[in-house]
C-alpha cells in the first residue's frame, strides 16, 4: 500500500531585525521576532520502495542536490541507526523564492518533522532543531513551531506570543541576495540589544528591520511598495526581503487595503499564528 503525508510548510514573518554587530567568523549577531502565517507552500511524502529520494517538481534555477528539501532528508537518512526507505516529495510552491518568508528553511524543517514521523525514528524536538541548524540559521524556529523571540545568529529561540494579526504581504518584482545585504558597507551593525518583552506594546519606534535602509536603496521596487503600503498604517521589510508586510486587526481591513494594491505586485493576505500549521497538523495524526 503506497503511504503518502501531506504537510503544510507555513511563511514567517520577522516582526522586526535588529543588527546588533558581526562575529570574527563573518555572521551577524541579531534580534528579531518570529511568527508564522497561516500560508505557505505544501509538501507531500510518497514512501518507495527503493531508497532513493526523489523532489517532484525540480524548483528552477535549484539543482536537487542543492535544495534544502533533499540536504534535509539527506541529513535525516544519514543520522539515523537503522536503514530507512526512500520517498518522493512533490512540492506545491507558493512562496515566493528570495522574498524573506522563510520558505526554504520552512520546507527542511517541514522534512525533518514528516519524515521523522514516516521512518518512525522517533528523535525529540532538539534533536531535530540541532539538525536543522546545520542546513540554516531559520530552520529550528519552523521545526520547533512557536513564535518566537531570537538571538544569536537567529538559533537562540524563546517562545513569544506577539498578538495574532492580520497581515498583507507585497512581494516587490526583484529578488534580493542576502549574503550581498549583509555585505554592505552602511548595513547598520550597532543597534543596543534590548530586553525581552511583549511586541510592539510601547514605543514602537524602537522596532525596526535594520536591514530596510540599505534594501530600499539598491531595490527602488521594495521602496516603492513600502511606500504605499505605509499610507495605510506601519509596515515593515521582512528578513532582507524582497517582500514588506502591513498589520491589521481584521481580516476584512487587511482584504480592503489588498484589493486596492497598485497592478503587477503580486502578494497574499494571510493571519499571525503563532502555534505553526505545520504541528497542529502533525498532533492531528497522532
Amino acid at each position: 500500500m503506497t503511504v503518502t503525508l501531506t504537510l503544510p510548510s507555513p511563511a514567517k514573518l520577522n516582526l522586526f531585525l535588529h543588527i546588533n554587530g558581526r562575529r570574527d567568523d563573518g555572521y551577524h549577531e541579531l534580534q528579531t521576532l518570529f511568527q508564522f502565517l497561516d500560508y505557505g507552500d505544501e509538501l507531500s511524502f510518497t514512501l518507495r520502495d527503493d531508497d532513493q529520494l526523489a523532489l517532484e517538481p525540480s524548483l528552477p534555477g535549484v539543482p536537487d542536490e542543492d535544495n534544502l528539501i533533499i540536504r534535509a532528508a539527506r541529513l535525516l537518512a544519514a543520522h539515523s541507526d537503522k536503514a530507512v526507505p526512500g520517498v518522493t516529495i512533490a512540492i506545491n510552491k507558493r512562496l515566493p523564492m528570495g522574498g524573506g518568508l522563510g520558505g526554504g528553511s520552512s520546507n527542511a524543517a517541514t522534512v525533518l518533522l514528516a519524515l521523522n514521523h514516516l521512518w518512525q525514528l522517533d528523535l525529540e524536538i532538539d534533536t531535530l532543531a540541532s539538525l536543522g541548524l546545520q542546513l540554516g540559521a531559520d530552520v529550528p524556529v519552523f521545526v520547533r513551531g512557536t513564535a518566537a523571540w531570537a538571538e544569536g545568529v537567529g538559533e537562540i529561540l524563546t517562545p513569544a506570543m506577539p498578538p495574532e494579526d492580520w497581515f498583507v504581504v507585497l512581494k516587490p518584482s526583484c529578488d534580493i541576495n542576502t549574503a550581498k545585504i549583509f555585505s554592505q558597507e552602511g548595513l547598520t551593525r550597532d543597534t543596543p540589544r534590548i530586553k525581552i518583552a511583549p511586541a510592539f506594546e510601547g514605543d514602537a519606534s524602537r522596532y525596526r528591520n535594520d536591514c530596510e535602509d540599505v534594501v530600499c536603496r539598491l531595490y527602488p521596487e521594495v521602496r516603492k511598495s513600502l511606500d504605499w503600503l505605509s499610507q495605510f498604517g506601519p509596515a515593515r521589510l521582512t528578513g532582507t526581503g524582497a517582500c514588506i508586510f502591513g498589520r491589521f486587526p481584521t481580516e476584512s481591513a487587511a482584504r480592503i487595503i489588498w484589493e486596492s494594491k497598485p497592478s503587477g505586485i503580486k502578494g497574499f493576505v494571510a493571519k499571525g499564528v503563532n502555534h505553526s500549521p505545520l504541528h497542529k497538523k502533525l498532533t492531528e495524526l497522532k
